[in-house]
Formats: C-alpha cells, structure tokens, sequence
C-alpha cells in the first residue's frame, strides 16, 4: 500500500519533534509555509496536522494567538488515545470481553505486586482515599467513581509508564460497561472489601498477597461483566 502524501508529511515533522529541531511550546509555521517547504497542497498539510494532534504531538488553538504548538505525549494523552480506539475496536465487536478480561489480568496482577514493592507514603495515602468508609451511603455514579481512583492508585503506584498506558484504557473500556448496570448492596460492598485487602498487602510490601488479591477481585467481577457485556448488546 503507497503511503500517502500527509502522511509523509506527519511523519517528517514527528521526526523533527523526536529529534528536538522542533522543541515544545515552539510554534509551527503556518500552513501555507509548511505547504511550500514540503511542497504539498495546504489541505494535505492540514491533514498531517491532524494527525499529529491525536499522537498529542502537537495542539492547535484559534484567535490571535492561535496556530499550531509543539507538545510531547504524557502518560494520560497516549492512554485516552489508546483507549478510544480500544472502544472503537470494543463496539464494533473486533476485540471481545474474554480478550478485555485476560488484557486486564496480565496486566493489572503485575500493577499490584510493582505497587507493593514500590510503595511510597504518598501512594499508600492516595489508596486510603480511594477507598470510602460507608460505601452503601453513596450513590452509584460515585462509588464507581471511586472505584476507578483505586485501580487508577494501584496502576500508578506500578510506577511504569509503559503498563499503566496499556492498563488504564483496558480498564476504562470495561468500566464503561458494567457503570451502566445495575448493580446492588452486596457488589458494592463486597468490592470495597477487596480494596481494602488489595490495600494491605500493599501497604504491607507484601507482592504475592497484593497480586493474588488483586487476581481474586478481577475474578469476582468477570461475571457481572459478562452479564453487562450481553446486556449492552
């Protein structure tokens, strides 16, 4: 397959990014210059703007001061790219729960066991906060709020940029699904007390105990995902 002109174009100037002639904050010439340096139509530099802004490689902003700023990827930019496509894979049906499911073990088992070896007093504390003391007296859209700031503490406190990239859109994806079922008293509860035990071995440096909690949790949820998964289809 030929590739096309903007993406010749993309990929030239990513080059120019990675390799520091274009430095952050700097702004990109605009669009009629970029056309004649590369010798290109203006609508395919556009495009090959376009396409570095979803790589969150570049931002564009209007007004006076607008045009288009060199940025570097973060952590979080690449996730929520990675997980919108993941979703996009998930609704048209080419990536399956059991695939999210295994995705979300191999990687979220080892986050435990890294989070208890590498454990740091402000990383202990962000876990507490992420775990409610009356859990049945909130409501439903906030205890799923915290229980994405748990596993959010858990895969952060990996301190891997690479796992936590891939562990947080699978999670995303999944969470997406089972928050719009209804779910009673027993779930919530019981998925506070597994926090609780995650926390501790955590907490207590142990990595074995922290990956088999954490193991046991992303089983007792796979039912209720896969009730949730066929109910959204």
């Amino acid at each position: 397959m030929a590739v096309k002109q903007y993406e010749l174009v993309a990929e030239r100037l990513r080059q120019r990014v990675v390799h520091g002639e274009l430095q952050p904050g700097e702004r990109l010439p605009n669009e009629a210059v970029l056309a004649t340096d590369y010798g290109v139509s203006r609508a395919t530099v556009r495009e090959a703007l376009r396409v570095l802004a979803t790589q969150s490689l570049i931002r564009t902003s209007k007004g006076a001061g607008g045009g288009s700023y060199v940025t570097l990827p973060s952590v979080n930019g690449v996730s929520e790219y990675v997980q919108s496509s993941i979703s996009l894979l998930a609704d048209a049906d080419d990536v399956t729960l059991e695939e999210l499911l295994e995705a979300r073990e191999l990687l979220e088992v080892p986050a435990a066991r890294l989070a208890a070896e590498r454990r740091t007093d402000e990383e202990l504390e962000r876990l507490r906060d992420a775990i409610p003391d009356e859990p049945l007296r909130l409501g439903t859209q906030r205890q799923f709020v915290y229980n994405q700031d748990f596993h959010l503490a858990v895969i952060d406190g990996c301190r891997n940029a690479l796992l936590a990239i891939a562990a947080q859109p699978v999670f995303a994806v999944l969470q997406r699904n089972l928050a719009r079922s209804k779910l009673g008293a027993r779930f919530h509860r019981t998925i506070n007390e597994h926090h609780r035990a995650i926390a501790a071995a955590i907490e207590a440096g142990d990595a074995d105990a922290a990956g088999g909690e954490m193991y046991d949790h992303l089983e007792y949820l796979r039912p209720y995902y896969e009730r949730a998964w066929r109910s959204a289809r």
